[in-house]
């Protein structure tokens, strides 16, 4: 075996298809976000603007956030020392997981080091305190949800997306008395539209199922406090375990479940992704329990940030665009070709010193590749007027269709 031919015919294949990833090395500026500073391979540098970032609030430069970390840093050093289990739990991981549990008015709340290893985690471990459990997934979960549903090894079920109906049919043909769970998310982020909560928490009663809501895309940002979609729609009660993040609109990194105090007890002390896992640095907790207990009360950064996603889908519908408009603050404009779409973001970066990267297949289904631009409150009407001139001159320049696409 040639392994380093295999790797080569590999490699070869994404370039041929025009996915091949490229990561733009990028400096950002505290305190000028969402303008940083693009590190060229040929050692020059540009200034440059993100609009492609999942710090949705800009909350990752907030002086409230910086204060609390440097302050923990200041007080306890770098690292948290071990897992939860051996030295990594201080009284930072105790006080963010009551502001999380508090959020979502669970009685407790779990940390992780990511929203990916909460999904894999606990979805994977579920099995083990339900034997006999069928997990009821949408078609178009996470990535980490799939994985967790996967590697569990016990029975699941694939609905198709947010088609409640099909749903309906599937839970109806199993054993009455099995475990049930159904997953799912209420805002998918490539497309930008909401999950039917209400019509899903009513199945789970009615088939005695838990519910697992992945809020991901909605925390911070949705909702009086910012709890997420499931808030905003008065939902949460109905909702057993709900997973979110700290690394998008809180600003920070990490992830985490919100549920019962026994069932995060027991996912704790079942879950291989938190037992063996070194635990959050201490200076992160407290930027994120910093972050999660201001945006329960800034109820203005939340408006604007919608306000902005607004004004931009609408200019860029204006413009006769095919951009999918589901009523979030996600701006996906469809190109539908990868090598066209790394194209369009080449150009914009090159030539206008706009930041945004392509979506390609796996990510989305071929011939849906995209731009996914996330508007969020650090972005002025300079930066919404640059954008919306470059994508005007540019798709004229690629010659690409103008035709609005029906949410």
């Amino acid at each position: 075996m040639d392994y380093t031919a295999k790797l080569d015919q590999a490699l070869d294949q994404l370039h041929q298809e025009g996915r091949y990833r490229t990561f733009i090395d990028i400096e950002r500026k505290q305190g000028h976000f969402p303008h940083a500073t693009w590190r060229k391979p040929d050692g020059s540098h540009a200034a440059i603007t993100v609009w492609c970032g999942n710090d949705y609030l800009g909350m990752g430069q907030h002086p409230v956030v910086l204060k609390a970390m440097h302050d923990a840093i200041d007080a306890t050093g770098a690292g948290s020392g071990g897992t939860r289990n051996i030295s990594g739990t201080t009284t930072y991981h105790k006080r963010l997981e009551a502001e999380l549990a508090d959020l979502h008015g669970k009685e407790a709340a779990l940390l992780f080091n990511s929203a990916y290893v909460a999904n894999d985690a606990t979805l994977s471990t579920l099995p083990k305190l339900f034997p006999g459990l069928i997990i009821y997934s949408d078609a178009l979960n996470h990535a980490s949800m799939i994985e967790g549903v996967r590697r569990n090894g016990g029975a699941k079920r694939i609905f198709r997306h947010n088609d409640v109906k099909h749903l309906r049919e599937l839970m109806a043909a199993d054993d009455p008395a099995a475990p049930k769970l159904i997953a799912f998310e209420s805002i998918y982020s490539m497309d930008g539209d909401f999950g039917p909560i209400k019509a899903i928490c009513d199945l789970a009663d009615e088939f005695n199922a838990l519910t697992y809501l992945d809020e991901v895309h909605a925390v911070g940002m949705y909702g009086p406090r910012g709890a997420g979609v499931a808030e905003r729609d008065r939902l949460m009660h109905r909702l057993d375990i709900i997973n979110g993040t700290l690394a998008k609109a809180f600003g920070v990194v990490g992830g985490y479940i919100a549920a019962s105090y026994k069932m995060c007890d027991a996912v704790r002390s079942y879950a291989p992704g938190f037992i063996f896992s070194s635990s959050l640095p201490p200076a992160i907790a407290a930027a994120a329990a910093a972050s999660v207990a201001h945006l329960k009360r800034d109820t203005a950064l939340r408006e604007k940030h919608q306000t902005q996603a607004k004004i931009l889908k609408t200019r860029l519908k204006a413009m006769g665009l095919p951009l999918i408009d589901h009523g979030s603050h996600i701006v996906p404009v469809i190109v539908g070709d990868p090598k066209h779409t790394k194209i369009l973001s080449d150009m914009l970066l090159d030539s206008y010193g706009i930041y945004v990267q392509p979506i390609n297949f796996p990510t989305v289904p071929r011939g849906t590749e995209r731009l996914r631009f996330t508007p969020s409150p650090v972005h002025g009407p300079a930066e919404m007027d640059k954008l919306v001139r470059a994508m005007d001159a540019l798709w004229s320049h690629c010659a690409l269709n103008r035709a609005e696409l029906s949410a």
